[in-house]
């Protein structure tokens, strides 16, 4: 998958646990060797501009918290939906601007992770294999947060993280089917289209050595090039 003349945006800010310039700054060579062109904001205000985001070809979001305005998340929305790619990893693209719809454009919203990293499997979806943003990777394991999604069912699930019975708070663990919620199943990479436009969401990505895991860092690669124009 390659790229020639294309431009992309990077948004980065918000809550700087998730160190969001060193962690998108790892991508912007790669991104650079495809052919982008990389511009980087660190102020929301870009999502006003509507004529710099419809001669976007991909956006990387990378904007954990914050607060969006109804016309720049319609604006977001808009460009993505005539032909602009939206992607993003972990916080940056799932736990923030909790309100305007925005998540109805991401097809996913974080609402909890059990406290700290522990080791957990990320399992790819044998359905999917064929998909280019997975294709000859097999399941691996990682040491970071696992993120407890809400996910529309209309996503395209790459990959599944299965959440512990004893890694889940005691609300979930009690809950009332019976069960100890062990076993839950979890989207943690998808695809989806928005109008003409496509979105890619990984949920692996709290810390830079998150990206020295191969696979995570492939898959990442491979979906910026995905979801651009």
């Amino acid at each position: 998958m390659t790229s020639d003349n294309r431009r992309a945006l990077v948004v980065r800010g918000g809550w700087d646990g998730h160190q969001p310039v060193p962690i998108s700054d790892a991508f912007v060579p790669f991104l650079k060797e495809r052919g982008f062109t990389v511009e980087t904001s660190g102020d929301l205000a870009v999502y006003d501009d509507t004529e710099r985001l419809a001669a976007t070809d991909l956006i990387v979001q990378c904007w954990t918290m914050g607060t969006i305005t109804r016309e720049q998340s319609a604006n977001l929305a808009a460009a993505v939906r005539a032909g602009t790619g939206l992607a993003g990893w972990h916080g940056g693209i799932v736990d923030c601007f909790h309100d305007h719809g925005y998540h109805l454009l991401t097809g996913g919203k974080f609402i909890m992770h059990p406290p700290g990293f522990h080791d957990h499997t990320v399992h790819l979806v044998p359905e999917r294999a064929g998909h280019p943003v997975i294709a000859g990777l097999d399941d691996f394991a990682v040491h970071t947060e696992q993120y407890w999604m809400f996910t529309d069912p209309r996503i395209d699930v790459l990959a599944t993280t299965t959440f512990a019975a004893d890694k889940l708070p005691e609300d979930l663990r009690d809950g009332t089917d019976g069960t100890d919620g062990g076993g839950t199943v979890m989207p943690a990479v998808w695809t989806r289209t928005w109008g003409a436009g496509r979105v890619f969401v990984s949920t692996i990505g709290h810390k830079p050595d998150d990206f020295d895991v191969p696979e995570v860092r492939t898959l990442t690669e491979r979906g910026l090039l995905w979801a651009s124009r």
